[in-house]
């Protein structure tokens, strides 16, 4: 009686072990064996790979410009240009005044008078000096008086020509008694400019040539060549160093303001940017060149150097380069845009 019990009980234990057993083993099969889920989830960049969080904002925008497809060119109305070949010769700027000719007339005809009063006073103590000792001889008090007025007449003269120094300056490109280019330029048909250059744009002598240019021109090639200057007395107005020019065939008017420009070295090699390239972005300006089809990279400009209708650069393009000359402002907000998307 006492095994048959003992063997009821111990078998119900048994098959309650096995089931637990069986029921564990089952569950550990759908467990991933240890470190194999860290693993799992470990980013690329343990195998030398970084994976980005996220795509960038906009592909078209890449980091050095701006990548376009031939669609977007096209729609944007994107022209391009190949940059031409130029040389530029570096130039101090200055400013200028044209003279009214009434002051030069006005000098001009003192001048004349006292000349024309100074050979009458002369000739007159010549013909009584001549006749002294013979019976036709002046008295002596009429020669002195002679004498005296001619002197008086002399001072006069060269008073007149002190004056008009100082509105020609000391060393005019006229012989002291060539009155023809003094009276052109008496009646206006010849203008005098006066050029300032302020200190430190002009080294040396007077320069060989300037170029004249209306204000709202002063960008341009266009103007009047002088190339007649002569030292000025300073201006007392704009520390520098101050020109006469004749200035012959324009069309500036008396008391107009010029810009002035004069060449201080030998010409450079470069390239000329279009003036419709130029886009302007922090106070900076810039182009964009098209470095191969629908890749646009910006490059700075040097606005200081006009010439002609665009801007000069002596490095950083060449000759043949393609450079946006139409919705170039386009390329800058779509570039701007994107960066500031990307931040």
């Amino acid at each position: 009686m006492t095994s048959i019990s003992y063997s009821l009980f111990v078998t119900p234990l048994r098959r309650l072990a096995a089931l637990g057993a069986f029921l564990c083993l089952a569950s550990g099969c759908n467990q991933a064996p240890p470190g194999t889920a860290a693993q799992a989830a470990a980013p690329a960049s343990a195998a030398g790979k970084e994976v980005p969080d996220k795509e960038p904002a906009d592909k078209d925008v890449a980091d050095a410009g701006v990548t376009l497809t031939p669609d977007q060119v096209q729609k944007m109305g994107i022209i391009v240009a190949a940059a031409q070949a130029a040389r530029y010769t570096p130039q101090a700027i200055g400013y200028a005044q044209v003279m009214a000719h009434e002051n030069l007339a006005q000098g001009v005809a003192e001048l004349v008078s006292a000349q024309a009063v100074a050979k009458q006073s002369r000739a007159a103590l010549a013909r009584i000096e001549k006749l002294a000792g013979t019976p036709g001889a002046m008295p002596a008090d009429a020669e002195e008086s002679a004498a005296r007025q001619a002197a008086v007449d002399e001072a006069a003269l060269m008073l007149a020509h002190q004056r008009l120094s100082a509105v020609f300056g000391q060393h005019p490109p006229w012989a002291e008694g060539d009155m023809a280019l003094m009276r052109e330029l008496a009646d206006g048909k010849i203008k005098l400019v006066r050029v300032t250059f302020p200190l430190g744009t002009l080294e040396g002598g007077a320069p060989q040539s300037l170029r004249l240019t209306h204000l709202n021109e002063s960008r341009t090639q266009k103007g009047w060549q002088a190339g007649t200057v002569w030292d000025a007395p300073a201006d007392a107005n704009v520390p520098g160093r101050s020109f006469f020019a004749l200035l012959k065939g324009s069309d500036a008017g008396e008391g107009e303001r010029l810009m002035a420009f004069a060449p201080i070295g030998a010409p450079v090699a470069g390239v000329l940017i279009p003036e419709s390239a130029l886009v302007i972005s922090a106070g900076q300006g810039w182009c964009y060149v098209e470095r191969k089809p629908g890749v646009f990279e910006r490059v700075a400009i040097d606005t200081h150097q006009p010439q002609g209708d665009g801007y000069f650069m002596s490095s950083g393009l060449a000759a043949g380069d393609r450079i946006v000359t139409a919705a170039a402002g386009l390329l800058l907000a779509r570039e701007s845009n994107a960066g500031a998307a990307a931040d």
